[in-house]
């Protein structure tokens, strides 16, 4: 099989999967979700009902979860939102990482 016959048969799951294990995609979402669990947790302890503390993982996840916020209102379509921003972003932060760390070199996985 030549290179690019393992790039054609490589999924896009597979570059995904290859993209969010990277250690530092690995370590912003790992401090998404403890950014997300702080908002739940202060949210819930708020007796005063006006808390804001979910803008913190919001923007935390930006530009990607302010994409998803046109999603139908409600604190499950916020989470998703939120999620689904720290998903896209920690994609996009593990591809960065291994295309810098290649360098020059060409990548032996197209």
């Amino acid at each position: 099989m030549t290179s690019t016959d393992a790039h054609a048969a490589r999924s896009p799951l597979q570059r995904l999967g290859r993209n969010l294990r990277n250690p530092f995609a690995l370590a912003y979402l790992a401090l998404c979700a403890a950014l997300l669990v702080w908002a739940v947790v202060v949210t819930i302890a708020d007796d005063s009902g006006g808390s804001m503390a979910a803008v913190i993982p919001l923007l935390g996840t930006a530009p990607a979860s302010l994409v998803f916020l046109v999603l139908p209102d409600g604190a499950a379509m916020l989470t998703v939102s939120i999620a689904l921003g720290a998903l896209v972003n920690a994609s996009v932060i593990g591809w960065c990482a291994h295309a810098l760390s290649r360098g020059n070199r060409p990548d032996p996985t197209r």
